[in-house]
């Protein structure tokens, strides 16, 4: 089987961005950097973004180029007994992706409802009650049934995406980020440019940007920026593995890292500027505190973005800009999920792409439908708190330790990225990389452990929290070491006449 490649470094880049750039930079970042210090948050963040953004997405951008593979085969070939990690990242994928993907549904409607401001002043009771209909509680065994005006929009969104995946990887992913990202921030800097203009925004830019300088002793402060820099980046999902195996062999992949690294933080920021002026802004129009709206993901989106939409000048217009952003953000990472699910099943059992895009395209839209129910958020919810803080952290600890640690690759790849890479790796890389990133996330997954075992999630059921909690973490890691028993079907694994590190 033919691999597919990247006509042009720049279309490498830009999915590689877009992949970054996703809802968590719009919805997470502000309300996290206000909670952990505002201002001073800046410096843990860059901290953060030096020692482990920039080296992880070197340390994977040098693998999957250099192993030409899906992130199992990659792992495969640098040891057989680590294949388990790359489907483990496979399954960790494929579950964010199912929901993912309703969110991007929840979004469109969104759009729609902008012409209108369907959502009117109580927008907290619409989204809930009027679109999502949930039900008051989540229970084990009643989901409450589908609800139709969030299914058909995410039959719509897996329709789009499968069809960017279908066209391949030049053709589909690379074609579409290189029009989608400029739109992207073209758009948004529409809607930050606007936000800061409005009466009150200096009031909101005040408290973002108004360090707490207490909170740097704080080691939680220390953790949340860790894992916003993890997360943003897409790290240990097997997507910029994945992504780096379609580069040409004398690809510089150490200044790509850097490129997409700073091109994702500097989105963060300036989502951060739109978001707080906008914040701001409806603060001195409801004379509310910044305190009381500051929030984050869902709510921030969906209920107090339209609450700002509404005291707007031109509220259908900048309703509109907002929710496309948010759209086209979300989009382009759900491509990069999906390619990650698709890289893999064909290697590994042989389908072409066609095939392996449709099979992987229905099982994942009928997955995402159990989150189109009337208990869908809180099943979403509970989804995305375990598989991100157990199944992405872990599974990235695995990664290091095994390759630098167990496997003894830290120098081979480093002397690999540095054969044509204009930004030489060295000793930084080796302390951020095999010593500070692994003691972080180390703390931050016991710290997780810690609090969602003394504390039930979000309040739930017990059993809720069992089942779709724990439950799938333990789902995800079966999983992981049943399928590197099944032969592969759809490639040389040792690839006869390759020398591999």
């Amino acid at each position: 089987m033919e691999r597919e490649q990247w006509s042009s470094r720049r279309g490498f880049v830009l999915a590689a961005i877009g992949s970054a750039i996703g809802l968590g930079n719009i919805w997470r970042f502000p309300y996290v950097a206000y909670k952990n210090g505002a201002g001073a948050f800046l410096i843990p963040y860059i901290f953060a973004l030096l020692t482990t953004g920039l080296s992880f997405v070197a340390f994977e951008f040098i693998i999957g180029k250099t192993y030409r593979g899906s992130a199992p085969l990659s792992y495969y070939r640098i040891n057989k007994h680590m294949e388990f990690v790359g489907w483990w990242q496979f399954a960790i994928s494929f579950v964010i992706m199912t929901y993912y993907a309703v969110i991007l549904a929840w979004t469109l409607s969104y759009i729609g409802f902008s012409f209108t401001l369907a959502w009117g002043k109580e927008t907290s009771d619409f989204f809930y009650t009027s679109y999502m209909n949930s039900l008051s509680a989540p229970s084990l065994t009643n989901f409450g049934g589908v609800v139709p005006q969030v299914c058909i929009p995410l039959v719509i969104i897996w329709l789009v995406t499968l069809a960017v995946a279908y066209a391949g990887v030049k053709k589909g992913i690379e074609k579409v980020s290189g029009i989608a990202l400029p739109i992207l921030v073209v758009l948004f800097i529409i809607f930050v440019i606007r936000a800061v203009t409005l009466p009150g925004a200096a009031t909101g830019l005040n408290k973002f940007f108004e360090p707490k300088w207490e909170s740097l002793t704080s080691p939680n402060v220390w953790q949340a920026a860790y894992s916003q820099i993890f997360y943003s980046l897409s790290l240990a999902m097997g997507i910029m593995i994945t992504y780096s195996s379609y580069l040409p062999k004398e690809s510089d992949t150490t200044n790509n890292a850097f490129i997409s690294a700073f091109s994702n933080s500097g989105f963060e920021l300036l989502a951060g500027i739109g978001i707080f002026s906008a914040l701001g802004f409806m603060a001195v129009a409801s004379n509310q505190s910044i305190d009381k709206l500051a929030k984050g993901g869902i709510g921030l989106a969906f209920i107090v973005i339209p609450q700002i939409i509404n005291n707007l000048p031109a509220p259908h217009l900048f309703g509109i800009i907002f929710f496309v952003c948010l759209l086209i953000a979300g989009l382009t990472s759900l491509i990069s999920l999906l390619e990650v699910c698709i890289a893999g099943a064909s290697e590994k059992f042989g389908w072409n792409r066609k095939r392996t895009v449709v099979i992987t395209g229905i099982l994942a839209t009928l997955v995402s439908v159990a989150f189109t129910t009337r208990g869908g958020v809180y099943l979403l919810d509970v989804v995305d708190n375990f598989v991100n803080n157990f199944g992405v952290l872990l599974s990235a600890i695995f990664e290091i330790v095994l390759i630098l640690m167990v496997y003894k690759k830290m120098n081979p790849l480093m002397e690999e990225a540095n054969r044509y890479s204009q930004i030489r790796l060295g000793s930084y890389w080796k302390i951020s990389l095999g010593l500070i990133t692994p003691v972080m996330l180390i703390i931050i997954l016991v710290s997780s452990f810690i609090n969602d075992v003394n504390n039930i999630y979000g309040g739930y059921p017990s059993d809720f929290v069992a089942v779709f909690g724990w439950g799938l973490v333990i789902a995800l890691i079966v999983f992981a070491f049943i399928i590197p028993h099944v032969k592969w079907r759809g490639v040389d694994v040792d690839k006869k006449g390759e020398k591999w590190l």
